[in-house]
């Protein structure tokens, strides 16, 4: 008998000693309603003990723990926890199949240390790692979250069979050539309407903040339009597109105001249509018409969605990009052979449209090309073909821009942003520790004055001093040093990229990466949320002033994150475990057909994650995606979609 064989042989005893110990506590359980009582009863008190682990509380947790409110909270977590142990007790085999109880746990684990990592970072600017109590917390919140997962899952899928083939395609019988010509006529008119609805929900906004949200770089981008000095810093697309546009309206009327105004119009009638048609697209899949009337509304009132469709930023156009794909991928991986070359053409140009707007969506597309791939086994050749043509085209199109225009593409340091954020915190937390060989390596890529001016959110202080011309140079004295300290050093690493990522995926940061810094129009104080002013050479000029305010004091105070609930509809990290709770529910279904499209949103999540910090603005789609996703876990596996 061979090893491997022998080994296994060796392992079926213990497999089947814990299978029988695991059905054994199982029909116990069932059993004794004491016994549930009791571990749920243990189990949440377990929770309310970790619970301050996951919370942004300085110093003592005493107004915690001698508290009435732990004990109201233990009485709610026992009822929830009592309740779900109860309903999965009740399945058939509860805990049959791996995957039953797998992707719970991997969701619920990775929720527990997010959160947990995010409250000390949020406190401390650090995990601590050697923490035997932050260690045994994750535990205790990993069990309870993953039960609690596994609950509400089973709750959306039975709430699912009681719908099934509701909203199911309706068979018809083959109609009139002029019939369906009426039709589309309707659906054009329906289409036109709803994003002239939207259009002039923004007006209003629109005319409080005139000439437009012109920040985030817009002067520097404008600039490179009007020196003709052009960089790949930001991509070259937008660059001339946006000033292309304000230079031409500047030189007709003398007035950049006027300029930020038609770009800004501009954007927002295409995002208005983009919105038109998603509404009109789950129209076709069955969605009721109170539910599309809401649809509407929050695309034309939802602050995120309103500020980045008024905005100069390309994060809004590239928003838009990102939900015509996930909309027109639906289709594609639904039924690849209804889908018609013009639709094939629109996905096409939307997503060589999403390269060219920001870098990091060409590395989501070229690996979420590779997943289409292989997921279309029978298609591959058609997919690869598709996605090949697409890369090519990008390629061309970036490389024939920057050789037009001579834009200097000799910076690194957009794609070195970790690894300088880590650098420079190891040099902070440990110069005095640090050869001095190693630190005069260190200047000739990054200067001391930069180097202190190290802040652990944002890593733009340091970055922006980066010595390109010695990188170029000697690439591999700044990647082995890199290395060299990562080796020495691998918890302040972790802590570095931590701090400049965990807004994405802790709900309770209250992001202020700007706090302090001095800007056209005012200093940021508490909060970043947005960016809000107009640059220079633009000027705001309201024409609502009541509303301005409220849009200011979103963007840059933290008013809306002192109101509970609501405070969560703002949050990137919050609508990050939105996403990941529905793609876990659609994959723990089986459902992958309908879960593919999203991961290209998921793929450009991940891109954002060694960046320079967290803002709203880099995860923007989010915001535009949840609400499709949301519908096709609604919607049924047999929904079909085009």
């Amino acid at each position: 008998m061979r090893s491997s064989e022998r080994g296994k042989a060796g392992d079926r005893p213990f497999m089947k000693k814990g299978k029988a110990f695991t059905e054994m506590v199982i029909s116990y359980l069932r059993r004794s309603a004491k016994g549930r009582n009791a571990l749920a009863a243990a189990a949440s008190f377990g929770g309310v003990c970790a619970l301050p682990w996951t919370l942004s509380m300085e110093g003592s947790w005493l107004s915690y723990t001698n508290s009435i409110l732990a004990f109201f909270l233990f009485l709610g977590l026992f009822w929830l926890v009592r309740t779900a142990l109860e309903s999965c007790l009740r399945e058939e085999r509860p805990y049959a199949g791996r995957r039953r109880g797998l992707l719970p746990g991997l969701f619920g684990t990775l929720f527990s240390v997010c959160m947990v990592f995010g409250a000390q970072l949020d406190t401390r600017e650090r995990v601590p790692f050697q923490s035997v109590g932050m260690w045994g917390s994750i535990l205790i919140l990993s069990l309870l979250a993953a039960l609690l997962t596994r609950y509400f899952w089973d709750l959306l899928a039975r709430a699912g069979q009681r719908r099934e083939g509701a909203v199911q395609e309706i068979s018809r019988p083959e109609r009139a050539k002029e019939q369906q010509e009426g039709e589309k006529r309707r659906n054009l008119r329906r289409f036109f309407f709803t994003g002239m609805v939207i259009f002039l929900l923004y007006l209003p906004v629109f005319l409080a903040v005139y000439p437009g949200f012109f920040v985030y770089d817009a002067q520097d981008e404008l600039l490179q339009v009007v020196t003709r000095n052009f960089s790949t810093h930001h991509p070259l697309f937008h660059v001339l597109m946006l000033g292309g546009i304000i230079q031409w309206v500047y030189k007709m009327t003398g007035s950049y105001n006027l300029g930020i105004a038609c770009y800004t119009l501009l954007q927002m009638g295409v995002m208005s249509l983009i919105f038109a048609g998603c509404v009109e697209n789950l129209r076709g899949r069955g969605m009721k018409r109170s539910w599309r009337i809401a649809l509407t509304l929050y695309f034309g009132l939802c602050p995120v969605l309103v500020m980045f469709s008024l905005c100069s930023a390309k994060d809004g156009l590239f928003m838009g990009m990102i939900l015509i794909m996930v909309l027109l991928f639906q289709e594609l991986l639904s039924c690849p052979e209804k889908v018609s070359r013009g639709k094939l053409l629109a996905l096409g140009a939307a997503s060589l449209l999403m390269m060219l707007l920001r870098h990091n969506g060409f590395y989501a597309f070229c690996v979420f090309g590779v997943i289409c791939v292989f997921y279309l086994k029978g298609r591959w050749k058609k997919t690869a073909a598709f996605f090949g043509a697409v890369i090519l085209l990008y390629a061309v199109v970036n490389g024939a821009l920057t050789g037009i225009f001579h834009a200097d593409s000799s910076e690194h340091q957009e794609i070195l942003t970790v690894p300088i954020s880590q650098m420079a915190r190891v040099y902070n937390d440990q110069e005095e520790d640090l050869p001095q060989q190693e630190k005069e390596l260190l200047y000739r890529y990054l200067p001391r004055e930069a180097l202190e001016r190290y802040t652990p959110k944002v890593s733009d202080g340091v970055k922006i001093h980066f010595n390109n011309e010695a990188y170029q140079a000697d690439r591999m004295g700044f990647l082995g040093l890199w290395l060299k300290w990562g080796v020495r050093h691998p918890f302040s690493y972790l802590n570095a990229w931590f701090m400049t990522s965990y807004g994405f995926w802790y709900p309770d940061t209250v992001i202020d990466v700007y706090r302090g810094n001095t800007v056209f129009t005012f200093t940021y104080g508490d909060s970043s949320w947005f960016g809000y002013e107009v640059e220079e050479p633009g000027v705001r000029e309201s024409k609502i002033p009541w509303l301005d305010e409220c849009y200011r004091r979103m963007s840059l105070e933290i008013a809306q994150q002192r109101i509970p609930l609501v405070s969560m509809l703002f949050s990137p990290g919050f609508l990050f475990w939105v996403t990941a709770f529905l793609l876990g529910f659609l994959r723990d279904q089986g459902r992958r057909r309908q879960m593919m499209p999203f991961l290209l949103p998921l793929l450009c999540w991940l891109t954002v994650i060694p960046g320079p910090t967290y803002l709203v603005r880099y995860v923007a789609f989010l915001w535009a995606v949840v609400p499709v996703l949301g519908f096709t876990a609604w919607e049924g596996e047999r929904a079909q979609i085009g």
